[in-house]
């Protein structure tokens, strides 16, 4: 009895110690008093805005195939392993826009995320080659069938695909020359920001008629030859297709790019909006089904457009927020997480910034954070009373899980319990940092 004893105590000592040392408090301390808090904000307020005015817009467009010789792990919902199939080619996509004297790119990826691995590489592509390009902003479809091999670190060969470095070359290869064969492309164009509600698509996921942003908002390029491309954000996932689907598949924004290159546009290009909180209303997860959504939706946004601006100016200003954080807060239950160490070690770098881009009278706002729509409406009063159209977009090459409202945070949402990393408060830091930001480009 004594030997039993002996080792019981023995046990459950080391089990002490183990969790000790893995498993913290939730600090809930207002986020607002916090050094980091104010250490953005004076960021925020002192870093300049770079950038120029010309005397023309200068815009071109070009994709290029990064479907993989071979299947690789699909990324989305859970492991998977390798798609049986490719129901649609996956492509990279580049938008360039100059005035003459400043060229920024808005580079865009069928993938469920773009890792901050995978930004970095495609950075030192770009570097490597000399293209001349003040600010390259990333984007993804956010696809949850879509290609993984590009993210490394513990959580990433658990979950997404592990790290795959032929894949990695593969997308920055692909990247470079959808970006060399956008500027080559590039010429006079006009442009036009067009905003409509498609409030029947998509909804709140987790508040039952709870608020959630309706619109697709989009930006045109039109060349001097007629030839159009177009930038658009929508704020549902791509969801549509279910768990258990085996294609290699851009979901709902693959097949809405078609219907938009189909019916007036040379180019469509779909950058994930804030889709943080929000589902597609899709009718079916089969293929089919999924193009009838889509089909459904081009409909909306071509025949409700409710809001329409010219952007004459050729003024182009650009800047970066990097954002500090406070510990992460990955938690195992209401007052529980583990231990930052622990976190650090399985997610690795998350890349925490803003990319601030101003366009005429356009303000592009590109998040880490998986931003929630349920915020945007109040945004984009404050941008139309400065004269400004707001288009915020998410996974710009840094990755730091959802931004929620703070009310939510002892919800037993997915979003806000296992993906809210950064702990409670998140919601008004971003609230505020996007407020601060359309406040000082109004200005």
């Amino acid at each position: 009895m004594s030997r039993l004893l002996k080792f019981l105590a023995y046990f459950l000592g080391v089990i002490l110690l183990i969790a000790i040392a893995t498993i913290t408090t939730v600090d809930r301390s207002p986020i607002a008093e916090q050094d980091f808090y104010r250490e953005t904000f004076n960021r925020l307020s002192t870093t300049p805005w770079q950038g120029s005015e010309g005397e023309i817009w200068l815009a071109g467009w070009a994709k290029a195939n990064v479907t993989p010789p071979k299947p690789v792990d699909l990324v989305g919902y859970a492991p998977r392993g390798p798609y049986e199939f490719v129901q649609d080619s996956s492509f990279v996509k580049a938008i360039t826009l100059s005035n003459g004297k400043t060229r920024i790119a808005w580079l865009n990826f069928e993938l469920l995320i773009v890792h901050p691995a995978l930004a970095e590489a495609v950075e030192a592509g770009i570097k490597k080659i000399g293209l001349p390009t003040d600010q390259v902003i990333f984007t993804a479809t956010h696809t949850h069938s879509g290609l993984g091999g590009y993210m490394p670190g513990p959580v990433g060969e658990l979950a997404f695909g592990g790290f795959d470095q032929k894949m990695v070359d593969l997308l920055v290869d692909k990247s470079v020359l959808a970006l060399q064969k956008a500027v080559a492309s590039e010429d006079s164009a006009s442009m036009s920001f067009r905003k409509t509600k498609a409030a029947d698509f998509v909804s709140n996921r987790f508040v039952k008629d709870g608020p959630y942003d309706p619109f697709v908002r989009q930006v045109i390029f039109t060349k001097k030859d007629g030839k159009k491309a177009v930038f658009f954000t929508y704020s549902a996932h791509a969801t549509c297709l279910s768990s258990k689907f085996m294609g290699l598949s851009g979901d709902y924004p693959k097949y809405l790019t078609q219907k938009m290159e189909e019916r007036d546009y040379d180019f469509a290009l779909f950058a994930a909006g804030t889709v943080g909180s929000h589902r597609p209303q899709s009718r079916g997860n089969t293929p089919e089904k999924v193009e009838e959504y889509a089909a459904a939706l081009d409909s909306v946004i071509w025949l409700r457009m409710t809001n329409f601006a010219s952007n004459k100016i050729p003024r182009i200003l650009h800047s970066r927020c990097d954002i500090s954080l406070r510990e992460p807060h990955l938690r195992i239950s209401d007052g529980l997480r583990i231990r930052p160490w622990v976190f650090n070690y399985l997610v690795g770098d998350t890349n925490a910034h803003l990319d601030i881009t101003q366009v005429g009278r356009i303000l592009f706002i590109a998040s880490s954070g998986e931003l929630s729509g349920v915020f945007y409406e109040e945004w984009e009063k404050l941008a139309d009373q400065h004269g400004l159209k707001l288009i915020v977009t998410v996974f710009n090459g840094g990755y730091i899980g959802y931004i929620t409202p703070d009310e939510l945070y002892d919800e037993h949402f997915h979003e806000v319990r296992e993906m809210n990393w950064y702990g409670p408060g998140n919601g008004s830091y971003f609230d505020q940092l996007i407020r601060t930001i359309i406040t000082k480009a109004g200005k």
